[in-house]
Order: C-alpha cells, then structure tokens, then sequence
C-alpha cells in the first residue's frame, strides 16, 4: 500500500524521483526488526531495537563520526565488526556509552555478544549503536533483557518500533520505505534515522540504518553510502555541535533476486533513490532540531571550494542567523557578518546576498528592495539564502534549523 508522497517527500527543496513509489512502512525482503521498553529510559518509553537480516550473504556499509572522543559503541563497531557483511544492528536510546572507558567497551562488546546469540549470527556480523546521555555507564542487566526480548518481537512490519526505540530528544519518528523500480526490478528500501540535538555538518549527530533487499557487492554498497551522505548528513547543522555517536548503516540483502551491478542504470536508479531518502530524512532532523519552527538552506556560490564551504557552514552555524530565523527578521546583515567572520580580509568583500530571490546586497552593499515583502518571504516554514563570492566554479548548500527559546529549556534541563 502507498501513502500520499506529501507524508514523506514535503520540502521544496528534495524531489521525489519519478521511479519511486512511497510506502506506509515495511522491511524490504529479508529483514526483521523491534523496539521495546528495556528499562534504560526512567519513562519507561522504548529504548532498544534491533534489525536482524536472515540473508547469509547480505552485504552492508558504514559510516561514523569523526570526533576525537570516539564512543564505545563506534569503537567497537569499527573495530571488531566485519563492516561488509553486517547481519544484525542492535541499537539503544537513553545512554550513549560515551565517555566511560574500559567499562564502556566491555559492555558494547556485551551488546554485541548478546546481539550474536539472539540473532544466531557470528559476534562480527553485528554492529551496535547508542545515543543519549555522555559519561554515564550503561545499564547492562536491563539492556541484556532487552535484547532478549527484542529478539522475540522481530517482525517484517518492525521498523515503526525500532524507530521509536532509537529516538532521545527527537519528537517525532523518523523513517520511510521505499518501492524502487529499477530496469532489471523491483526493489524495496527502507531507512530509519534518530537526531534533533547535536547536529552539524562532518558529520551530524545521529543514527541512520537503511536497508534494501537489492543484492550489491560491498563495493557498491559502500560507493553508494558514501556517496549519499556527504549530500544528506553532512550537509545539515542544527547547533553546529560534532557528536560522539553517529553511526550509519546500509545493509543490502539480496532477497529481491534483483543485481545491481556496478555502473549500470541500475546502481544510478538505486542511488537515486538513496539520495532523496537521506536528504529527506536528514531535512526532518534539521526540522526537528530542538524546539525548532523554521528550517534554512543556505547556498553558496563563487570561486574556491574551501571559501565557499566556509562561508556556508559559518551562516548555518550562526546564532545570529538561527535566531533572526526563528523570529521570521529579515535581518540580512547577520548573514553578511557572518560571511565576513568566514573570509577575513583587508579588502570590503564584494559578495551578493538574496533571500527567496530577493536581492538584499549586491557587491558588499545594500539593494533597493521591499522590506514588507521581504518579511513576509521569511515567515515561511522555509527559507532560501542565495550567497554570491567573487569568483566562478564552486557551489555548496547546507541546510539548517533556527535557534529559539525551547532549545535553551531541552538542553538546559537534558540530564536533570
């Protein structure tokens, strides 16, 4: 059964690819999942999944953060999981196992042990995952429980409980599947995510875990991984905050029957398809960034790469910005201060700025514009910042939430 496309694809800014059909949920053909309660969480809501692939020659990729305070989990996923054949993911909200030492590591390997016996699958065919609070160790006796009891509610309809399980400060759910038609198939693709906090481009803070029962080889699944999320997760900032946990997993099972072999029609349909979930996905964590109510997308254009990219991420990452954002303020000077703290110089920097196709600056200074009009662009749910460098030849987006009070309260409040 499909649902209304709007369900999922609703910015402007990513479009449906026409051999795409949404979904309302479902695994693709040999994946199991859950979600349950185990305990980590004093609410009591759910705080543990699991995916389990039946498929012995499924096939998988992954990507990790790039903090220098490396969390348990992705050290011990990095380190003693055969990252190309990954069978079972096991995944807990509440705790991140960060910051714990020795202990820490003993009980992500716990996890993964626990994650092997339930699944019935090798200790490195399993990668583990945690998100939530840094420095405290994890409960292991409830958490042990819990994967026991997840492995006992795996279903192919399971991927709405995982969700839930793996959100923190998230309010809503994050997930979609997929029908892709490819020219040798059908296929199917489903992806479940969690982040709202702790965001910022290289990469954000996160869990993804995308599954497709397309049979890839680990070249392809990692080409095609890599591909997708410096253009979804590594394009987004909510706090401009590098966290310790991120983690994302595409496993391919294979059991549609349907090859997607290297540079064919095949792997840029499947890629296709890849990339809008994820730029999805990751527009509802901007969207979702702690008590959020607008969502930006900054794009530069000019002359070298690294200016560019830094002039983006230095408006994404701006308080100023985000908070003229949230009030719907047409302020467009924050956005050049911004730039000019991005691209210090002894020379006025003759850059152009337009808000929603507005002009507001051209080279360095202000254009005659409609200031009624301009509030009211800026009051949109979305809001499109166009940035123009001297120079020709390179171009970069990153999309980003605003800054209002209710972030103040989650983050002030989040261990208390």
């Amino acid at each position: 059964m499909s649902a209304s496309a709007s369900e999922f694809f609703s910015s402007r800014w990513i479009d449906q690819p026409e051999h795409v059909r949404v979904l309302t949920g479902g695994l693709p053909l040999g994946f199991r999942a859950a979600g349950v309660a185990s305990g980590i969480k004093a609410s009591g809501k759910p705080d543990l999944g699991m995916i389990v692939t039946s498929a012995a020659e499924t096939t998988s990729a992954a990507r990790f953060t790039r903090s220098g305070v490396l969390a348990a989990p992705v050290l011990v996923t990095m380190e003693r999981c055969r990252l190309d054949g990954i069978r079972a993911v096991v995944a807990n909200s509440g705790n991140a196992n960060a910051a714990t030492g020795g202990r820490g590591l003993d009980d992500a390997a716990k996890m993964q042990g626990s994650g092997s016996i339930v699944a019935g699958v090798r200790e490195d065919a399993v990668a583990v995952a945690s998100t939530g609070v840094i420095g405290v160790p994890l409960p292991m006796e409830v958490v042990t429980r819990g994967i026991a009891a997840a492995s006992g509610a795996l279903s192919p309809e399971g991927d709405v409980a995982f969700a839930e399980a793996i959100r923190t400060t998230d309010a809503f759910a994050k997930r979609a599947t997929l029908e892709v038609t490819l020219p040798s198939g059908t296929v199917t693709v489903s992806a479940q995510a969690k982040g709202a906090g702790m965001i910022s481009p290289n990469f954000a803070t996160l869990l993804c875990f995308v599954q497709t029962d397309a049979a890839l080889s680990p070249q392809t699944c990692d080409l095609l991984l890599g591909v997708t999320v410096k253009r979804s997760f590594e394009r987004i900032s909510v706090d401009g905050q590098l966290s310790t946990n991120d983690t994302v997993i595409l496993q391919a099972s294979g059991e549609s029957g349907v090859v997607v072999a290297a540079e064919t029609e095949d792997e840029l349909r499947l890629g296709e398809a890849i990339d809008a979930l994820l730029r999805q996905l990751a527009l509802r964590i901007v969207r979702d960034g702690e008590g959020a109510r607008r969502v930006g997308r900054v794009v530069v254009r000019g002359g070298e790469e690294g200016a560019v990219e830094a002039a983006a991420r230095a408006v994404a990452d701006s308080p100023l910005v985000k908070t003229a954002l949230h009030g719907g303020d047409p302020n467009w000077g924050r956005i050049a201060q911004a730039v000019g703290m991005a691209l210090p110089g002894t020379a006025p920097l003759a850059l152009d700025i337009a808000i929603e196709g507005m002009q507001v600056c051209t080279r360095g200074a202000r254009s005659p514009h409609d200031g009624e009009a301009l509030a009211r662009l800026v009051s949109r749910d979305e809001v499109e910042y166009e940035i123009g460098l001297p120079g020709e030849g390179a171009e970069t987006e990153v999309f980003f939430s605003d800054l209002g009070h209710e972030y103040v309260t989650i983050n002030a409040e989040y261990t208390t």
